[in-house]
């Protein structure tokens, strides 16, 4: 039987979501925990790949078990187990041919800055002391919905075989002290976010105009886009699927 789980977790001291060698990461930890509690191998598959530093307020993964399992309980044994920087929300029965990643049909990630150095957010927001004119940044933002390669945002040595990516959101809002850049599409390159926000600051401070933003895009050259914003102003914040993959299954909130 296939499983799809909700979690959550603060990324700082995770070498980001996927398994590797030498390095602690959210999957290897969720593996473990999950092995133990349905005493069977777990492998999960997550929605999305995040990186090092990076947190996730909503991150869904699949996995398989031969057992009928009961979500309220093993969203309690799993909080139960779990290190204090993941949580386990959600458990859903879903169909044998459903999948974390491909039937995604929607990403939406945060970007946090935030314009007062505060001691508390040096783990959950980039601190930039320096003005940013949220006007044009904005102006800049927009111009990303009119593209849909985005090479120039992407590190191009990995294993990606397009560029391309249907974007339907990128917006910044002010609230209070903070910057929170919204954008949302159906998929990101890796490390495409953190190189648009580093972009967009660039914009907000006058280091780039917006017409060679929008030429760094349509040149499809990683080598004309800004440096990468930090890791730990970044969230994964929301996965969406077709609805039918979660009919008739009871959501469990603990």
């Amino acid at each position: 039987m296939r499983y799809f789980l909700e979690i959550a977790y603060d990324g700082t001291r995770f070498h980001g979501w996927q398994i590797q060698p030498n390095a602690v990461s959210v999957q290897e930890v969720l593996d473990d925990s999950l092995s133990k509690i349905l005493r069977e191998t777990i492998n999960t598959t997550g929605s999305g790949r995040t990186d090092t530093g990076v947190h996730a307020s909503q991150q869904f993964v699949h996995f398989d078990s031969v057992q009928q399992l009961d979500p309220q309980h093993i969203v309690y044994r799993l909080n139960r187990i779990l290190p204090d920087d993941i949580s386990a929300y959600n458990l859903y029965l879903v169909p044998d041919e459903a999948h974390a990643r491909y039937d995604a049909f929607a990403r939406t990630y945060h970007y946090h800055i935030t314009l007062r150095k505060d001691p508390f957010k040096r783990y959950y927001a980039w601190y930039h002391s320096k003005p940013l004119d949220v006007n044009l940044m904005n102006e800049a933002a927009i111009i990303l919905l009119k593209y849909e390669d985005f090479t120039t945002f992407s590190k191009v040595k990995g294993d990606t075989k397009h560029y391309r990516c249907n974007m339907y959101e990128a917006y910044w809002q002010q609230q209070g002290d903070e910057l929170v850049f919204t954008i949302r599409a159906n998929r990101f390159l890796r490390g495409m976010v953190r190189l648009i926000v580093g972009a967009l600051t660039d914009v907000g401070r006058g280091k780039l105009t917006i017409a060679d933003f929008e030429k760094s895009i349509a040149s499809q050259d990683r080598s004309l886009a800004s440096g990468a914003a930090p890791s730990e102003g970044l969230y994964l914040a929301k996965v969406e699927y077709p609805d039918h993959l979660f009919q008739n299954i009871t959501q469990i909130k603990p």
